[in-house]
């Protein structure tokens, strides 16, 4: 195990996460973050349903000796878009309000954490931007087709034919129940989820109009399936470090979605975790380990 993992217990206690937020895009974005201001950057970025709260135990163990930040996307968690921004909710959008969100931070360069919705805004970024991603860890962040379970049928359906009928269809996927399952599916022990993990992303489900909102979210979602012959050419030509690192019980994002990754760089670097889409609530310190030693080795290559 790398020095992170073993001073775990230790530097957590010693840590503290600061919660802030920043003009960018026109929004009040809010942030996490943690960890010297001069060490390398981790950019995390979070999926559906959740909110930068997933990264709530992870920061801490990785802070002691990375700059960690972690913003809630549009939408998602305490971010604010005023009614008068007319913000268009898409994955474009998402990559737009992530650049302005790292540049009014004088972001230059970063690794990125990539997790489901996370991951087509970061990929975004770096085909904007290769010079600027210094690494990537996708944890459940798919950019392959062959990485998509059959879960997804009804939102396809919806792409193919977004009628309202279609649209009603999905709001079974924003309930309480449903979030919940998401977080315990594939998981060999549910007691071991926080239970105020997924009923936080539930209640904030529940706020006006925004299951409307990740309905259109949904909707878009089809854009990023589009790009992903773009993502991949980034991977074979700009051969940034990636380590997928995946729950294999994930509903939705399958185990051969990691080992895609392979295809176009050969040098990414597999792991697959006995759990399910919500690997960091069961498996943190593992993940915390296997980040650290990745980033250690991309770093010496340089």
């Amino acid at each position: 195990m790398s020095k992170i993992a073993t001073s775990v217990a230790s530097e957590n206690r010693n840590v503290r996460v600061f919660h802030k937020t920043i003009e960018a895009d026109g929004l009040k974005v809010f942030y996490r973050e943690a960890g010297p201001k001069e060490a390398p950057v981790l950019l995390l970025l979070h999926g559906f349903p959740t909110s930068s709260h997933m990264f709530r135990e992870l920061m801490p163990i990785l802070a002691s000796r990375y700059r960690v930040i972690a913003p809630d996307l549009p939408g998602f968690g305490f971010t604010e878009v005023p009614v008068e921004r007319k913000y268009s909710y898409t994955f474009d959008s998402f990559a737009k309000t992530v650049e302005a969100f790292v540049d009014a931070l004088g972001l230059k360069r970063y690794a990125i954490y990539v997790f489901d919705y996370g991951a087509p805004t970061g990929y975004r970024l770096a085909v904007a931007h290769p010079e600027r991603v210094t690494a990537i860890i996708s944890q459940n962040g798919n950019a392959y087709e062959v990485g998509l379970s059959d879960g997804w049928s009804p939102i396809q359906k919806y792409w193919k034919e977004p009628t309202q009928e279609n649209r009603d269809g999905l709001r079974n996927f924003l309930t309480f129940e449903a979030t919940k399952w998401q977080y315990t599916h594939g998981v060999a022990d549910p007691s071991v989820v926080a239970p105020e993990s997924y009923t936080l992303d539930a209640a904030l489900l529940e706020r006006p109009n925004v299951k409307e909102i990740q309905l259109d979210i949904f909707l878009d979602y089809a854009s990023n399936v589009a790009l992903y012959p773009a993502f991949q050419k980034y991977f074979r030509e700009s051969k940034p470090p990636v380590l997928a690192i995946w729950g294999k019980n994930d509903p939705f994002f399958l185990p051969a979605g990691a080992e895609a990754y392979r295809r176009d760089n050969p040098n990414a670097a597999v792991k697959l975790l006995d759990t399910g889409h919500f690997a960091l609530e069961t498996h943190v310190e593992e993940i915390a380990d296997e980040i650290d030693k990745f980033l250690s080795r991309s770093r010496a290559r340089r």
